[in-house]
């Protein structure tokens, strides 16, 4: 290896961290500024669907999981906080944690009945499991059935922030959305992270080093879990609403959408998804034309031209080796 090549091999990755920290705060700029310009409720729900899919992105990207029924997490959890705030009165920050916790609860009983079975007996495991949460959303008296619980209180962040403003709302939103994502981030960066990525590519290998990944995957289904639940909380307070549709299992396969769509096993992969099909749905919505099917044909065009997703497929083509 010549100097030329040896210096030109160090300065890539040095670009490549200084146009990554240049694109995170142009994006930081773009979304504290973004409400002058954008209806917030449409932001918020953007974001709270990016954190979600991102939560989702832990399992199916990181540990190889495809779970079917991460809709019990996001709509259970919306119910809960919706309830503890409606009825409870209890302030935003403990309606949001209670509805999380007990997301991290669901995610729990969830995985340790399911998490011993691979591929798509695990997903059928959790598709029933979620399917048993929607019927209790149908039948049991506190979350109103097909009306769902309407008028929830948002109250105020710590006790001083009236979050019935629109606008302090979407930045309580967009701080619990950061506060995600530097979570799952974390995860995926540590040790752990790293263990998980290795029972993804060989789980019988990790098992031969005398871990046991049952258990890792487990703790990450439970932290997917948790952080869905907390996306969810955070819709269902700023839209005051927690429905059925937020735990249906059409909802398991819009996230599931959302992933593979912006590209599964990356951290941006996710909210690109998110923000892709949430804003077509909001476009499409006043047009008269068949939101699904369009977003349908939309997805089989996206899988035909980028295997990987489109931020997947942007991700490899700045990562080949420069001359």
């Amino acid at each position: 290896m010549n100097s030329t090549t040896a210096t030109s091999s160090l300065t890539a990755p040095r670009r490549l961290r200084t146009t990554g920290g240049l694109l995170l705060a142009l994006v930081a700029v773009l979304m504290i500024g973004a409400p002058l310009a954008i209806y917030p409720l449409f932001l918020i729900k953007i974001l709270c669907f990016a954190l979600f899919a991102a939560a989702f992105n832990l399992v199916l990207g990181y540990a190889g999981l495809l779970s079917f029924g991460h809709a019990a997490f996001f709509g259970g959890a919306a119910y809960v906080a919706a309830h503890a705030a409606k009825v409870w009165q209890l302030p935003f920050e403990l309606a949001v944690l209670a509805g999380t916790a007990f997301a991290a609860f669901l995610g729990l009983a969830f995985g340790t009945l399911a998490i011993r079975r691979h591929g798509i007996y695990f997903a059928m495991i959790t598709l029933a499991l979620a399917q048993m949460i929607y019927f209790m959303a149908v039948q049991m008296p506190f979350t109103g059935g097909e009306d769902g619980i309407q008028a929830v209180p948002r109250g105020y962040l710590l006790g001083i922030v009236d979050l019935r403003n629109i606008t302090a709302m979407y930045y309580t939103v967009l701080g619990g959305t950061v506060l995600g994502l530097v979570i799952i981030w974390r995860t995926v960066n540590s040790p752990f992270g790293h263990i998980l990525s290795a029972i993804r590519e060989n789980e019988t290998r990790v098992t031969s080093l005398g871990l046991k990944p049952e258990r890792y995957k487990l703790i990450a289904f439970t932290l997917s879990a948790a952080l869905s639940g907390f996306a969810g909380s955070l819709k269902a307070i700023a839209f005051q609403l927690a429905s059925l549709v937020d735990v249906t299992w059409h909802m398991s396969g819009e996230v599931i959408l959302m992933t593979l769509l912006g590209g599964m096993g990356t951290l941006i992969g996710p909210i690109v998804g998110a923000s892709i099909v949430v804003g077509l749905e909001h476009f499409l919505s006043t047009s008269g034309l068949p939101i699904t099917f369009i977003i349908g044909l939309f997805f089989v065009v996206c899988v035909m031209m980028f295997r990987r997703g489109v931020f997947g497929e942007l991700k490899a083509l700045l990562d080949r080796p420069r001359a």
